[in-house]
Parts: C-alpha cells; structure tokens; sequence
C-alpha cells in the first residue's frame, strides 16, 4: 500500500486536509450523497417519480394532511421547489390539495387513494436500497457513522453562526 501523496507529488501526505481534493472526506461525502441519490432516482424513474417526489409523498403518507411549508422544511427545500414537485404529484393523481378550515390562505396536501399502491411500491424500492447500502456494515459501524455525521452535521450548522 503507498502512501498518499501531496499535491506537489514529493512527499507523503501526513494528515488528509493535505491530500489531494478528490482523497478529502467532504469529497467522499457529496460522492457518496450523489450516489445514493442516482440510486434513488434510478429506481423511482420507474414510477414517474424522483427522489424528492417520493419523500414527499413518503412525508404526507406518514404526517398528512400537512401544508406546503411543513413539507418544504422537512425537506430542506424551498417553498417554490416543492410547490412545483406537488404540482407535479397532483397532475399524477397522488396528491390533491384542500382548504384549511382554520387558514383560507393555506392548502392541505393529503394523499389520494391512488397513491397507496405507489406509497407500497416506494416503501419497497426504499427497503431495497437500504438494505444493499448497509452490506456488509454491522449496526455498531452504522450507529457510529450516523453519530459522525450528526456531529458534521452540527459543526456545519456551527460554520452559519458568527458568533
């Protein structure tokens, strides 16, 4: 096994901020992502679904009917981009929207009895990923990678606070 080397080429890197870009953790990291993401979209391709369609729809089937807004923030995305992914959910028949009683100017999006075959095969293809992403990784690794990200995670949220 050789050692990493610096960008220069000359001398073995010693610590990994000083190994080439493409050797870092945050590169592996947004490759990693990227991938799961393809894997995701791959296969939900088949459904006329993507990734972000089908958390959404995953989100409503477990806390519906909730507002565009309560969607968009588990998601991380914004209002708009996730305005336009329901838009595209309604036209399938998936999702519909419906006045909140309570608040004229917001819409509820429920599931319809449509989706609950496609809510079924989603939970499939999920399972599936999930199971082939933790090959070969013990629980105790997963437990330990998930509490390094979490802590990457904060030292990010961290990086937005000037304090």
């Amino acid at each position: 096994m050789t050692a990493d080397k610096t960008s220069n080429g000359n001398e073995p890197a010693t610590h990994e901020l000083d190994a080439p870009p493409w050797r870092r953790v945050e590169t592996t990291l947004m490759a990693t992502a990227r991938q799961i993401t393809k894997a995701y979209n791959d296969r939900f391709a088949s459904l006329g679904l993507n990734l972000t369609t089908a958390s959404i729809l995953a989100y409503v089937n477990d806390f519906g009917p909730v507002t565009q807004t309560q969607i968009a923030d588990h998601l991380g995305h914004g209002r708009a981009a996730t305005g336009s992914s329901i838009d595209r959910l309604a036209a399938e028949g998936l999702v519909e929207r419906t006045a909140d009683n309570s608040d004229r100017r917001v819409w509820l999006i429920s599931m319809t009895p449509n989706a609950t075959s496609t809510m079924a095969q989603i939970e499939e293809i999920d399972r599936a990923i999930r199971n082939g992403l933790r090959d070969g990784i013990s629980r105790a690794q997963r437990q330990e990678l998930a509490a390094l990200l979490g802590r990457i995670q904060q030292n990010l949220v961290g990086l937005d606070d000037p304090a």
